[in-house]
């Protein structure tokens, strides 16, 4: 056998032997199966090179974690009879969409990410989905603030220092709701920029992202954006359900989680390269544009640095299109010349407060919040 056709051969062993794609759950089946990874039937990853070079991530390619089951698609049939109810105001009562399109209008364009995301590239392997850094996009919701509902609604009651949002998911019988609910509680200052969305990226919220009625909150992880709202509290404490008391805490390697650790809200300085990637193939030498997109949760960026060394120096990258606003990442490029060889290029963010986005990761059990640049640094071929 000639050696091309020895690897040929190779290379259709290899094919046969890879594991087919999974197929795209009925619920995102509209989803782009090109610029995806389908990990579960809850968990949609985009594909690294798929963010391309807009600020804005379509809807067909975003993300989604889901942590129960989507609820059946009735319930996005007739969108503004969805009911909504509130509580620790001084006029506590029950809100439809309908309703709550008249009482204010917002839109914001943000970061949406899984705290998980780039927990592929802890070496301990975590337990969950094993992303790397497409657990994220940014996107645009428009809806009501949540700070007019409440000034609708008399104001809050004294002694609420929480925010706390419930899902709208069916909830398994049999087992006590509390162990399974999607509840979650943030900072009542959150309040100020969270709205009430029922629009993503310009169409009606799609069931896979928390139609019709989705509570966000710009700068805080994904969990925090309750899909399919149904109850919106401020309350005097955290909720007990399980997935705030003991879920999303930043739990130290071998431990459990507990009330008493760090909750995963607040979003940090990050960025990533998105080209050239591994997945590109073996680049030619010569130019090549250096580009990727930069965030700082409840800060804008600064300015982003680029490494073609793997961090032993550092270059200025350029920030490019448009500013959408401090909750919204911004892109950056770096023109370079690369010769032949292996080259790790890494990026390195600075937000608006002047915090520097880190080499290492912070070690936990879950995989959570992963900003290290090292991390999420990549080892390109040029021919």
């Amino acid at each position: 056998m000639s050696g091309l056709a020895g690897l040929h051969g190779q290379a259709l062993a290899q094919a046969a032997a890879a594991p087919a794609a999974k197929p795209l759950p009925g619920y995102a089946g509209w989803k782009n199966a090109d610029a995806v990874v389908v990990h579960s039937s809850t968990t949609i990853e985009t594909k690294r090179s798929a963010f391309g070079t807009s600020v804005v991530t379509p809807t067909n390619q975003l993300y989604v974690r889901n942590n129960l089951p989507t609820p059946a698609d009735t319930i996005v049939a007739d969108r503004d009879a969805w009911q909504l109810q509130v509580s620790g105001v001084k006029q506590p009562r029950t809100i439809s969409l309908r309703e709550l399109k008249t009482m204010g209008l917002e839109t914001v364009t943000m970061v949406l990410q899984c705290s998980g995301n780039g927990r592929g590239f802890f070496p301990s392997k975590p337990s969950g989905t094993p992303w790397t850094v497409g657990a994220a996009g940014c996107v645009t919701w428009s809806g009501v603030p949540v700070r007019d509902v409440v000034q609708a609604l008399g104001g809050l009651t004294d002694g609420v220092p929480y925010m706390t949002g419930t899902g709208g998911e069916v909830l398994p019988a049999g087992i006590d709701p509390k162990t399974v609910i999607v509840e979650r509680s943030v900072p009542v200052a959150a309040m100020q920029d969270a709205i009430l969305a029922w629009e993503l990226n310009g169409e009606p919220i799609p069931l896979a992202h928390g139609g019709p009625l989705r509570l966000i909150v710009p700068g805080y992880t994904g969990v925090n954006n309750i899909k399919y709202i149904k109850q919106l509290a401020f309350t005097p404490k955290e909720s007990d359900a399980r997935i705030m008391s003991h879920g999303y805490r930043m739990t130290p390697p071998g431990g459990k989680g507990d009330p008493s650790q760090p909750s995963v809200q607040e979003m940090s300085v990050k960025s990533w390269i998105n080209s050239p990637v591994p997945e590109d193939g073996a680049q030619t030498a010569g130019t090549v544009q250096i580009h990727g997109v930069a965030f700082g949760g409840l800060n804008g960026i600064k300015g982003v640095e680029v490494s073609l060394d793997g961090g032993k120096t550092w270059r200025a990258a350029r920030l490019v299109g448009p500013d959408m606003g401090k909750y919204a990442w911004r892109q950056f490029v770096l023109q370079a010349t690369l010769p032949k060889g292996k080259h790790v290029l890494a990026s390195r963010a600075t937000d608006d407060r002047g915090n520097v986005q880190p080499e290492t990761r912070g070690e936990n059990q879950s995989g959570y919040n992963n900003t290290s640049w090292a991390d999420h640094a990549v080892t390109i071929t040029v021919a």
